[in-house]
């Protein structure tokens, strides 16, 4: 534990002395948040003459009889004047001159209640009557300085944001608007979807089948019926399966995983926007989808235009529309309409694309757009008709077999919504399951499954259908300026968190050290024995000593003789 840790520890053994129960099991009713006192206050009409909040304490001034603390409820900041008489009006003045002074911290629950004025100089404060402790914070925060509009210390280490995003809440406040929006963002489309009268469902995450994406699954097994499951990589089949059974429009805000790689824009959990709507197609999904994010746009910024880092993107409808054939010619000058797999890769050799045996037509074609083409892209742009090698769940062209009626949208260079006039076909269906089983045969371990249940619902009909998949993190990460998705999830899966070395209390014992000092070296950060070995031993005789004397451990010193021993 850190010196501040050891001393929190000792402030909630006082508070308990005291009678003062740290973490209190009542309710504690508040009437107003922060924002809400700084919207309405009025000095003229002087009026909140009563008031309860609750929050943490972000920051004091202690001096003498009266003082100043700033908390920090849900919704922002506000500066509380606290006076030793109006908090303790008899007698005894333990809680303001011993609980308030000496025992409560930066970063602990307080309640107060209390009547709101303005400062000699403007500020909105609140004058406290009554104080309550409601929670004691053993850790202390990182203190964050900001003067003149100019922030200090910032707490902006991304290892350390990401693996305690509860720190980074509390003193960043930034983070917490990034979050609001993204569930604002949910919202918004939930709502313009329940204004068409379509249905918001839940569909499986343990699926025996990993369909409706190609991508590599998580792998579970079910003790009781003793089979093998796979987390939820797409719920497209399952929401299709609604279809048939009877509704105009499904959609689900679905939970997914795929165990592939971890980047700026990838984490292995993630959430995935699926919505099928029958009697329609990719020319009506298109427009719909163009609406969908206009309507987010407006709502989170109140226009149209966003900024995402360096540019700004325009949402207002209509987008450009490009052919996936003119896109690729436009950026490498070849035409693949037409080409035949061999065909294909000998233009990718040609323009240095890494490839391999396992890939089909398909993902030879998917490998050329990738690299020469999306990252043109910057403002939203529908690349449409794909060939079909590439959509095994999407409905033929109406007017050329040799594509699908199938788009995606691109933003800033990146892929943010797909869709498809959707395969009902189901002997078409199985047909293209089968060529998808040949690529697994081939190698490629991201090739769909077939799902025979799935030909069999669409075998009882399943009437014309458009569907659109939309990442909502991706969409968070443009609407919000995030530059990485693990800005907009709360909880980002991280590589495993390295725990320091430390040696056992055997190991410094047999140097010679007393048990009961090894618990002292190691205060001082000193882990290990090897670490010891390297230092100077009248710095750590210094060190410990002094951890000896600020604890009042009451241990007898070493000499520094001892101490050279040790080390020697």
């Amino acid at each position: 534990m850190s010196e501040q840790e050891i001393v929190r520890r000792s402030s909630l053994q006082e508070l308990r002395k005291l009678g003062i129960d740290p973490y209190p099991a009542n309710e504690y009713k508040t009437t107003h948040f922060s924002t809400e006192i700084k919207e309405q206050f009025d000095p003229g009409k002087d009026n909140l003459k009563d008031v309860v909040l609750a929050g943490r304490i972000m920051s004091r001034r202690i001096m003498g009889k009266a003082s100043f603390a700033e908390i920090q409820d849900s919704e922002g900041r506000i500066q509380l004047y606290v006076n030793r008489d109006e908090i303790c009006p008899g007698e005894d003045k333990t809680l303001y001159n011993t609980v308030f002074k000496k025992l409560l911290d930066i970063g602990d629950f307080i309640g107060i209640k209390g009547y709101v004025f303005k400062t000699q100089v403007g500020e909105t404060s609140i004058h406290v009557n009554e104080l309550t402790v409601l929670s004691k914070s053993l850790k202390p925060l990182p203190i964050v300085k900001e003067k003149d509009g100019k922030v200090y210390d910032a707490f902006s280490d991304p290892e350390m944001r990401y693996r305690q995003r509860y720190v980074d809440l509390v003193v960043n406040p930034e983070v917490r608007e990034t979050f609001r929006k993204r569930t604002v963002l949910m919202q918004t489309i939930r709502n313009f979807f329940n204004g068409f009268g379509y249905l918001e469902v839940d569909t499986p995450v343990l699926q025996p089948i990993p369909g409706g994406a190609a991508a590599s699954p998580f792998v579970t097994h079910h003790n009781a019926l003793d089979i093998p499951l796979y987390l939820r990589i797409a719920n497209e089949l399952y929401l299709k399966r609604l279809i048939v059974g009877g509704y105009e429009g499904v959609y689900e805000f679905s939970r997914n995983f795929r165990n592939e790689g971890m980047d700026r824009t990838h984490n292995p959990e993630f959430t995935a926007l699926e919505i099928y709507v029958a009697y329609k197609d990719y020319n009506w999904m298109m427009d719909f989808t163009a609406k969908m994010i206009e309507n987010v746009a407006v709502a989170l910024h109140g226009k149209t235009d966003v900024q995402v880092g360096d540019k700004v993107i325009d949402f207002k409808r209509p987008y450009k529309k490009v052919t996936m054939a003119d896109a690729i010619k436009e950026y490498t000058g070849f035409d693949i309409s037409g080409m035949s797999e061999e065909q294909v890769r000998e233009v990718c050799d040609k323009l240095n694309i890494e490839h391999d045996a396992s890939m089909g037509k398909g993902k030879l074609i998917d490998e050329i757009f990738g690299e020469k083409c999306e990252h043109n892209y910057i403002q939203p742009t529908f690349i449409i008709d794909y060939p079909v090698e590439m959509s095994p769940l999407c409905k033929k062209h109406r007017t050329n077999p040799e594509l699908t009626e199938r788009f995606e949208l691109f933003v800033n260079g990146h892929e943010l919504a797909n869709a498809y006039s959707e395969l009902n076909d189901p002997i078409d269906q199985r047909t293209r399951f089968e060529e998808q089983l040949k690529l697994q045969e081939k190698g490629d371990d991201e090739a769909m499954y077939i799902d025979y249940d799935f030909i069999r619902a669409l075998e009882y009909g399943m009437p014309p259908t458009s569907g659109m998949g939309i990442g909502i993190d991706r969409l968070t990460m443009m609407m919000t300026n995030s530059p990485s998705i693990q800005d907009v999830l709360f909880f980002p899966q991280m590589k495993p968190e390295k725990k320091p070395e430390r040696d056992s209390k055997e190991n410094f014992m047999e140097l010679g050290i007393l048990e009961e000092w090894v618990a002292v070296i190691q205060k001082a950060g000193v882990l290990t024995v090897k670490e010891l070995k390297t230092l100077n031993p009248n710095k750590i005789h210094q060190d410990i000593c002094g951890l000896n004397k600020k604890f009042k451990l009451g241990l007898k010193n070493p000499s520094k003789e001892d101490v050279a021993e040790w080390i020697s």
